[in-house]
């Protein structure tokens, strides 16, 4: 763990670190090895640490001057249930599981700042390093909430960085607004009268129902929704009948999918539609329906303030000019659990050029560890210019 005069952020340790987090790689709630790791680097350095916070998450506080402003610098911890199908040195040696999203180099070059900045403490305030688990849809951010996060770690602003495909790894985007979609869940259930398929006149006809449910419900953003704001209805899941039984129409048809939207009004349009239109398909097959609609992660929307001092320290790490006009993506992101409760700034730093397998949830992505110097010299220049 030893850094020579002209390496700030060690980086050849933390390249090696960010392997060794690739090669065992931990689902969401189970990063047990890896929030160990982190603890102890961080403990090292002589930062403060508390470990199970959202069970497995871990935060790292550090002080220094009299300043009384405090901010959360946020990283996600978690991989994916997918097998790894590249052949890096490092593959991952766990059984259909990976570092397909680059959170093992998102752990990293908050723990690579995290340590510069015990060392250097130029900033007069409180910085709290947040490596989160379960970000991957398990909920990891509220986890940390219910455990109390704020009481114990009260915070003036938050800040999350995540990899993108398509920039340089020195380049970085910062954008006002919207970043990242809601991201909610839906299930539809048509139940009818099951009926032999011979003989469809007899009962009433869940399938048919469902058909027509699914080639209307993509008719909701095309139709319902204002054309200029953005939103996304897919269905993707389908379940009802019985291969081994083609002589018969099945009682029940299940359907899932998501939907995705960048405002409140949207989200509260979307749920509504999806409900209304099962309703009608289902009195129009004179059949029953069950509509449920599940909130998962709200909207990732950039604080005006907290951009500006995003972009100020962007400038400052970037080898280039900051991207300031990057459109925003449908995916999400439970940083949204912080950032709608204090001002937030969600950025993006780049991973090379998104081909052969660069992307994200791809089986061949990897983390670009040229990106590495660029976001801890981000998250450096962040506290430092926040906190001062």
């Amino acid at each position: 763990m030893n850094r020579g005069d002209n390496d700030p952020f060690e980086l050849e340790a933390m390249v090696a670190l960010r392997r060794d987090l690739h090669a065992h790689p931990e689902l969401g709630f189970e990063e047990v090895r890896t929030s160990g790791i982190v603890a102890k680097w961080l403990e090292d350095a002589g930062i403060e640490v508390h470990r199970g916070i959202g069970k497995t998450g871990v935060v790292g506080t550090l002080r220094a001057g009299e300043g009384k402003r405090s901010i959360a610098l946020r990283a996600d911890m978690d991989a994916l249930a997918m097998p790894e199908l590249g052949a890096v040195a490092y593959k991952s040696q766990i059984e259909n599981t990976m570092h397909a999203c680059g959170h093992d180099g998102h752990t990293v070059m908050l723990l690579a700042a995290a340590r510069h900045l015990a060392r250097t403490r130029r900033f007069s305030g409180t910085v709290h390093f947040v490596f989160q688990p379960a970000e991957e849809g398990r909920g990891g951010a509220k986890a940390m909430l219910d455990d109390g996060f704020l009481e114990r770690f009260p915070i003036d602003a938050v800040y999350g960085l995540h990899n993108m495909p398509g920039l340089a790894p020195d380049e970085m985007a910062v954008v006002p607004g919207p970043q990242l979609a809601s991201s909610d869940s839906w299930e539809v259930t048509f139940t009818g009268i099951g009926t032999h398929g011979a003989k469809p006149h007899l009962g009433r006809d869940a399938m048919t129902a469902a058909a027509h449910f699914l080639t209307m419900v993509h008719t909701i953003v095309a139709r319902k929704v204002d054309p200029l704001q953005p939103a996304v209805v897919s269905a993707c899941a389908i379940t009802g009948g019985d291969f081994r039984a083609l002589n018969v129409i099945p009682d029940a048809v299940r359907i899932g999918g998501t939907a995705r939207a960048y405002s409140a009004q949207v989200r509260d349009q979307l749920e509504a539609a999806i409900g209304e239109l099962a309703r009608g398909v289902a009195n129009t097959f004179g059949i029953a329906s069950d509509y449920a609609f599940q909130r998962r992660i709200a909207p990732v929307i950039n604080d005006d303030s907290a951009t500006r001092a995003a972009l100020a320290a962007a400038q400052l790490a970037s080898g280039r000019p900051v991207v300031t006009t990057f459109p925003p993506s449908t995916a999400g992101d439970d940083f949204s659990e912080f950032g709608s409760r204090v001002p937030g700034c969600y950025v993006w730093l780049g991973n090379g050029p998104a081909v052969d397998g660069a992307l994200h949830h791809n089986s061949r992505y990897d983390f670009n560890d040229d990106a590495i110097a660029t976001g801890a010299r981000y998250w450096t220049a962040l506290v430092e210019g926040e906190l001062r």
